[in-house]
C-alpha cells in the first residue's frame, strides 16, 4: 500500500512539473492566444450573447483554477530544492554563518534583525579600501562584543585623571 501512495505521489509531482513547464512555453501561449482569437471572431455569431460570453469565462475561470494548484506545487519543489542548494553551500563554507541554515523557518520579524545585520556589515565593505574584505555575521557579532567589552572595562577600570586647566580661564 505504501508503494502504491509512493506511485501516485510521484505521478502527481511528474504530471505537476511537466504541465507547469508546458504551460509556461511559447507554444501553450500561442494556443491559448489562438483560442481566445477564435473566440473572438465567433462573437458576431453568436450576436455576443451571454452563452458566448459564459463560454470564455468559464474556461478561464477553471483553467486559471487548477493552474494555481499546479503551479504551486511545482513552485514548492523548485523553492525547496533551492533551499537545499543554499543550505549546502553554507553548510561547507567555512566562513558562511550557519545561523543562516533554514533561515526560511525564522519569523518575519526575526529575518528583518538579520537584515539589519546585512545592513551593517553593507556599510563596513563600503568603508573598506580592499574590494574583496569580506565579513560575516559572526565577524559583527565579534565585532560588536569588543566594543561593548572596552567600554565595560574602560567604566570599571578607568584610572581617574584630572582634565588640564586652560590657562586662559583661570
Amino acid at each position: 500500500m505504501e508503494s502504491k501512495n509512493k506511485k501516485k505521489k510521484d505521478f502527481f509531482e511528474t504530471f505537476a512539473s511537466k504541465v507547469a513547464h508546458a504551460t509556461g512555453s511559447t507554444p501553450a501561449f500561442l494556443v491559448a492566444f489562438a483560442i481566445v482569437v477564435t473566440w473572438g471572431i465567433c462573437g458576431p455569431v453568436f450576436n455576443y450573447s451571454e452563452t458566448w460570453q459564459l463560454v470564455i469565462n468559464t474556461g478561464t475561470t477553471i483553467i486559471t483554477f487548477l493552474m494555481v494548484f499546479l503551479i504551486q506545487k511545482s513552485q514548492n519543489k523548485d523553492s525547496l530544492a533551492m533551499q537545499l542548494k543554499l543550505n549546502e553551500l553554507l553548510a561547507s563554507s567555512k566562513l558562511a554563518s550557519n545561523r543562516l541554515v533554514d533561515i526560511e523557518d525564522l519569523t518575519e520579524e526575526e529575518m528583518l534583525i538579520i537584515n539589519r545585520y546585512y545592513s551593517k556589515l553593507n556599510e563596513l565593505a563600503k568603508k573598506e579600501r580592499a574590494l574583496h574584505e569580506s565579513h560575516s555575521l559572526d565577524e559583527a557579532k565579534e565585532g560588536h562584543q569588543y566594543k561593548i567589552r572596552p567600554n565595560k572595562l574602560k567604566k570599571s577600570k578607568r584610572p581617574v585623571t584630572k582634565k588640564p586647566q586652560n590657562p586662559k580661564n583661570t
